[in-house]
C-alpha cells in the first residue's frame, strides 16, 4: 500500500513555554464551507474558508485561556466552544458573533457535543458530571454524574435517545436521556491516558445509531451494540501504538482513526480492514470528514491542520453515498431549536422518572439475535466486570424494534409511520414555579414576580445574590438581601415571608427548602428542611403554611415556624402550584400526553386550615399549548394562562367550569408577547415583552401593563361585542359576588357591603341591558329585546325599556314589554302577600282583584294601540321580580341617595339612547297617548303601598345565579 504524505498549515502556535503538545480540534460545517480550528495553548479560534485555505481565518477571540474543545449545531448556525478558562461560550455561526457564556465549571472543560435538532448541550471536563444544557433558555436540564476521571468524549446518539461518554481511565457510560440512568458501564475498555491533556479519548456513533465506536486497548477500534452494550467486532491492523482518535464516514461505511504512532488509517467497516493511510510529522489529535465530497480534515498536536482529498478510492463508493436519513419531521435545517425536542429532553429533569419506561413501550415479539458468550467477555468476567445487561430483556428488545422502524421508515421515507413514532415521543410539560424566568448566565433574573414584588438572584463567584422588592415601598422597611450558598432555583413570596428551594445536585448537595419571615417575634425564626432521596419541584406560600411538592409526588405542608404538619401522596407528578390565603392549588398531570400532543392535567384545591379539598377536576388548555401561568385572582379567584395566551378563570357556573375571559392573540400586535403576572375583578396584569423574548428582564424594571378582559365571542350580527362582553362580564361578577355573600352569611357576618355591592352590579348590568335592547331594537332583532328586557333587574330599567321602544316606535314591543312589566309586578304582589299574610285568604284576594283590574284598563289602551287585533301571548319570566324596590324605599338617607343615583343613571342612560335613536324629535310628543299606560302601571303600584310598607327590607335574589359547588 502506498503512503501518501499531507502538507499541514499552521492554524495555532504551539504555547510558549516549551513548545510542547496541545490538544487540537478540528470540525467542519454542514455545507462544507468552512472549517473551525481550536488549540488548547491558544484562546483563539479559528474559522477557514474551506474553499479558500491560504486566505487567512476569522479569528474568535472571547476566551481568556486555551480552548479545548468546539461542537457545532447540526444546522450549522450556532458554535459552542470549551476552554481552560472553565467557561463554556456560544456564538453565532458563520459570522462569530458572541452570543453568550451558556455555563460554568470550576475546573477545564474537556468535551461538548450537540443534540440531533441542537436544543441539548452536552458538557464535560475535569469537574464531576456531564452537564446537559438546555440551548434554548440556557438552563441546566440534568447533571450526569458516574465518571471517576475527567470526562474526554461525548457523543449523542443520532436518535437522540442516548448520550455515550469517555474519561481518561478509559471508562464508557451509556446514559437514558428520558431518564438520566445509567444503562451500561464499561469499565477499563479504552486506554488510560492519565494526566497528559494532549491525549484525550474520544467515542463515536455510526451514523445510523446502531454502533458504538470506542478506541481499544490492543491498539485497534472496538465497535458495541447500541442496545445492549454488547461487543460486535474490532479495527484492528497496523497502528502500533493506542488510538486516540476516530470518525465515521457520513454513510458509515468508512471510518478514519489516528493513533499515537503518528499514522492515519482509513478503514472499510464492512470488510474490517484498513484501505489507506498517511503518515505524519506529529500526531493527528481530531479528525473530521467533509460532510460533502471526499475529504478528511486532520490537525496535530503542534496546531497544523489540513485536508486530505480523494481519502477513498474513485472505485469505491463515496463516503458521502447513501447518507442514513434520520432527520426528523421537526427539523428543516435551519432553525437551531426545536421547540418539541427541547420539551421532550427538559421535561426529564426529575428523580422521579428513574427507572420508568418510555413512552409507547410494550413487549413485542423478540426480534434480538442470540447472545453469543465471547471470547472478550470471558476475558472482562475474569477481570470481574458485570457491568453489561443492567436492564431487563423486554426493554432491550422494545428499543431495538423502535429503532429498526425509525431506520426502516427513514429508508422508505414512510412519513405516514414516521409522524406515528414522533407523536409517541411527545413528552409530560415539566414543572415550573409561577412568575419564575428561565435561567440567563452572567445575568440576574426573576425567582418570583407577582403583584406583591419580586424576587431576584444572580451567580457570582460561586454562590447567588438575592435581592426582595415589593412593589408598593412604603410597605414596611426593605427587607435584606442574602447570600444563596444552595442554588435557590425557585422561590415563592407573600406578605408574611418567601420560601426558597433548590433541585438535587448529587448525594451530597440534597434538595433544600427555606423559608425566610419578614417580621418575627423571636430570633432564629427562619428555618429550613434538607430532603433526602427527593428533590423539591415547586413551591407555595398561604397564611400561615409553606408548602413544598417533590418529585416523589409527595405534597409536603409546613407551618410558618417549619413544623412538619401534613406528608400527603399526589396522583401524579406536579406542574406548578400557587397559594392564597388558607387554600393551596395543585396542577398535576392526570396522564400521559395524547398523541396529539395535548398536556392531560388536573388541579385540585385543598384548604389547608380545614383540612378540606373544596375543588378537583381537569385544567382545560388550548390545543397544542402547554401551561405557563396558574394562581389566583386578587379576589381569590383561580385562574390560568396557556401558551397559545388563552385567559381562563374558575367559576361556580354550571357546577363548576372554566370561564376563557382573554385571548391574547386578538389583543397583543404581531411584535409583542404578554408575561402574566396576575389579575383582579376587571383587568389582567402582564409584562409587555417584544418579540422574540418571551419574559421580562430584571433591569431596566419591567412595567405592569393593565389590559381589560374580553371573552372570545363570535362576530354578532349587531356589531355589539363590546356590550355583550360587558354582559358577560357583569353576569360573571353577579356570580362571584353572590357566593361571597352565602359564605359571609354562613359565617355570620354582615354582608350589607357586598349587598350594597350586588345591587350596583345589578344597576350597571341593567345598564348594559337597555343598550344592548337599543342595538336589538335598530337591528330588527325584537325577539332578542324581548329576550333581554326579561333579564332586566330593577323596575325602573323595565319602565326605561317601554319608554325607549315606544320613542323608536315599537308599538307591539312596547305592549309586549308592558305584558311582562304587568306579569312580574303580579307575581310580585301574591309573593310579598303570601309572605306578609300568610294565613290571609282575603287580603291577597283583595290585592289580586285590584291588579286584575288595574291590568283591564291597561289592557284597553293596549288594544287601541296595537289596532290589528292580535293577541299578545305572556312569556315565561326568567328574571327576578321587583324586590329591589323594597330596599329602594327605606328611610336611610345614604340608600335613598343611592336609589336618586341609580334612576337618575338609568333615565340618562334612556335619554341617550333617544337622542341618537330618534331622527326627530318632535315625533316624540305625537305618542303621548301611546305613553299614558305607563303611568297607569304606577297605578298598580299605588294601590300595593300599604302591603310594601309592612314588608321587611331584603335583597333581590340574583337573576343570573346558578347552583353552586358546594
Amino acid at each position: 500500500m502506498k503512503i501518501r504524505t499531507l502538507k499541514l498549515r499552521e492554524a495555532h502556535m504551539p504555547t510558549s513555554s516549551g513548545g510542547g503538545p496541545s490538544y487540537c480540534s478540528v470540525l467542519w460545517d454542514q455545507k462544507a464551507y468552512h472549517v473551525v480550528t481550536a488549540s488548547s495553548s491558544d484562546p483563539t479560534i479559528a474559522i477557514h474558508d474551506s474553499l479558500l485555505l491560504s486566505s487567512p481565518p476569522k479569528l474568535l477571540r472571547h476566551h481568556r485561556d486555551g480552548v479545548t474543545a468546539l461542537a457545532l449545531s447540526p444546522n450549522s448556525t450556532c458554535l459552542a466552544s470549551g476552554s481552560v478558562d472553565h467557561s463554556v461560550k456560544l456564538y453565532k455561526f458563520p459570522g462569530g458573533e458572541f452570543q453568550t457564556n451558556i455555563t460554568r465549571f470550576t475546573l477545564p472543560i474537556r468535551a461538548l457535543a450537540f443534540n440531533k435538532s441542537g436544543t441539548l448541550l452536552a458538557a464535560a471536563g475535569d469537574d464531576e458530571g456531564v452537564k446537559l444544557i438546555n440551548t434554548v433558555d440556557g438552563s441546566i436540564s440534568r447533571v450526569l454524574k458516574g465518571h471517576k476521571g475527567p470526562v474526554t468524549g461525548l457523543g449523542f446518539d443520532p436518535l437522540s435517545e442516548y448520550l455515550a461518554s469517555i474519561d481518561s481511565t478509559g471508562t464508557v457510560i451509556y446514559w437514558e436521556l428520558s431518564s438520566g440512568t445509567t444503562l451500561h458501564t464499561l469499565k477499563g475498555v479504552a486506554p488510560n491516558s492519565g494526566f497528559d491533556h494532549s491525549i484525550m479519548n474520544a467515542l463515536s456513533w455510526s451514523p445510523d445509531g446502531d454502533k458504538l465506536a470506542v478506541p481499544g486497548l490492543r491498539n485497534d477500534v472496538v465497535v458495541y451494540d447500541r442496545d445492549t452494550a454488547e461487543k460486535l467486532f474490532s479495527l484492528r491492523g497496523d497502528h502500533t501504538q493506542p488510538i486516540c482518535s476516530l470518525a465515521w464516514s457520513p454513510n458509515g461505511k468508512y471510518m478514519a482513526t489516528s493513533g499515537l504512532d503518528k499514522q492515519v488509517l482509513i478503514w472499510d467497516v464492512d470488510r474490517k480492514q484498513d484501505i489507506d493511510r498517511q503518515n505524519f510529522d506529529e500526531r493527528i489529535c481530531c479528525l473530521a470528514w467533509k460532510p460533502i465530497g471526499n475529504a478528511l480534515a486532520v490537525i496535530d498536536c503542534m496546531g497544523k491542520y489540513g485536508v486530505w482529498d480523494s481519502v477513498t478510492p474513485s472505485s469505491m463508493k463515496s463516503p458521502t453515498e447513501d447518507v442514513p436519513n434520520l432527520q426528523s419531521k421537526n427539523s428543516n435545517g435551519l432553525l437551531l431549536f426545536d421547540e418539541e425536542e427541547g420539551q421532550e429532553l427538559s421535561t426529564s429533569g426529575s428523580l422521579s422518572d428513574v427507572g420508568e419506561d418510555s413512552i409507547g413501550e410494550s413487549k413485542p415479539p423478540s426480534r434480538k439475535r442470540p447472545h453469543k458468550h465471547t471470547a472478550y467477555e470471558d476475558d472482562l468476567e475474569e477481570d470481574g466486570f458485570d457491568g453489561f445487561r443492567l436492564i431487563p430483556n423486554v426493554k432491550l428488545e422494545s428499543r431495538k424494534k423502535a429503532r429498526r422502524k425509525y431506520s426502516d421508515n427513514a429508508d422508505n421515507e414512510n412519513e405516514g409511520v414516521s409522524n406515528k413514532m414522533t407523536s409517541i415521543r411527545s413528552k409530560m410539560q415539566v414543572a415550573f414555579q409561577p412568575g419564575a424566568t428561565p435561567l440567563q448566565p452572567g445575568k440576574r433574573r426573576f425567582l418570583c414576580y407577582n403583584m406583591l414584588g419580586s424576587i431576584t438572584t444572580i451567580e457570582h463567584d460561586g454562590f447567588s445574590h438575592i435581592e426582595i422588592d415589593f412593589h408598593d415601598t412604603s410597605r414596611g422597611p426593605r427587607v435584606p438581601s442574602m447570600n444563596d450558598h444552595f442554588g435557590f432555583t425557585m422561590a415563592s413570596l407573600n406578605e408574611n415571608g418567601s420560601v426558597f428551594a433548590n433541585p438535587c445536585k448529587g448525594e451530597k448537595h440534597m434538595s433544600t427548602l427555606m423559608y425566610r419571615p419578614f417580621s418575627s417575634w423571636a430570633n432564629n425564626s427562619e428555618w429550613s428542611m434538607r430532603l433526602e432521596g427527593e428533590e423539591v419541584k415547586v413551591v407555595a406560600l398561604g397564611t400561615a403554611w409553606v408548602a413544598a411538592i417533590t418529585s416523589l409526588n409527595f405534597l409536603r405542608i409546613f407551618t410558618n415556624s417549619g413544623l412538619q404538619k401534613h406528608v400527603l401522596s399526589l396522583d401524579g407528578p406536579v406542574v406548578t402550584a400557587s397559594g392564597f390565603k388558607d387554600e393551596l392549588a395543585i396542577v398535576t398531570h392526570a396522564s400521559d400526553c395524547l398523541p396529539s400532543n395535548e398536556q392531560m392535567l388536573e388541579f385540585r384545591v385543598f384548604n389547608i386550615t380545614k383540612g378540606s379539598e373544596p375543588l378537583r377536576g381537569r385544567l382545560p388548555l388550548t390545543p397544542g399549548s402547554h401551561l405557563t401561568w396558574f394562581g389566583f385572582s386578587e379576589e381569590g379567584q383561580l385562574s390560568s394562562y396557556d401558551s397559545k395566551g388563552a385567559m381562563r378563570v374558575f367559576t361556580s357556573q354550571y357546577g363548576g367550569s372554566w370561564l376563557p375571559l382573554f385571548s391574547a392573540s386578538k389583543e397583543k400586535k404581531s411584535n409583542e408577547n404578554y408575561w402574566v403576572v396576575g389579575l383582579n375583578a376587571s383587568k389582567l396584569f402582564c409584562i409587555v415583552c417584544k418579540s422574540p423574548d418571551l419574559y421580562p428582564q430584571v433591569m431596566p424594571k419591567p412595567v405592569l401593563t393593565p389590559l381589560n378582559f374580553s371573552f372570545p365571542l363570535a362576530s354578532s350580527d349587531l356589531g355589539a361585542e363590546a356590550l355583550e362582553n360587558e354582559f358577560i362580564l357583569n353576569n360573571m361578577h353577579l356570580v362571584q359576588i353572590q357566593k361571597l355573600i352565602e359564605e359571609v352569611g354562613a359565617a355570620g357576618l354582615d354582608t350589607t357591603s357586598l349587598d350594597d355591592e350586588a345591587f350596583n352590579t345589578e344597576a350597571a348590568q341593567d345598564r348594559c341591558i337597555l343598550k344592548l335592547i337599543a342595538s336589538c331594537c335598530n337591528g330588527d332583532k325584537l325577539v332578542r329585546a324581548t329576550e333581554l328586557v326579561k333579564l332586566l333587574s330593577l323596575e325602573k330599567s323595565v319602565r326605561g325599556a317601554i319608554k325607549l321602544v315606544t320613542v323608536l316606535k315599537l308599538p307591539n314591543l312596547a305592549e309586549r314589554f308592558n305584558s311582562i312589566l304587568e306579569e312580574r309586578l303580579l307575581n310580585e304582589s301574591k309573593r310579598t302577600a303570601e309572605t306578609t299574610f300568610p294565613t290571609s285568604n282575603c287580603n291577597a284576594s283583595f290585592i289580586t282583584d285590584d291588579i286584575a283590574a288595574g291590568k283591564k284598563v291597561i289592557s284597553t289602551e293596549q288594544s287601541k294601540l296595537s289596532g290589528n287585533g292580535i293577541p299578545l301571548s305572556t312569556p315565561k319570566l326568567s328574571a327576578p321580580l321587583f324586590a329591589k324596590k323594597a330596599k329602594t324605599q327605606e328611610p336611610k338617607a345614604g340608600t335613598e341617595k343611592t336609589d336618586e343615583k341609580q334612576t337618575a343613571t338609568a333615565d340618562d342612560d334612556v335619554g341617550k339612547v333617544k337622542t341618537t335613536e330618534v331622527k326627530n324629535a318632535t315625533e316624540v310628543n305625537n305618542n303621548a297617548g301611546e305613553m299614558k299606560k305607563v303611568g297607569e302601571v304606577s297605578e298598580v303600584s299605588n294601590d300595593q303601598e300599604k302591603v310594601k310598607k309592612a314588608e321587611t327590607p331584603r335583597r333581590a335574589s340574583n337573576p343570573f345565579m346558578k347552583k353552586l359547588i358546594k
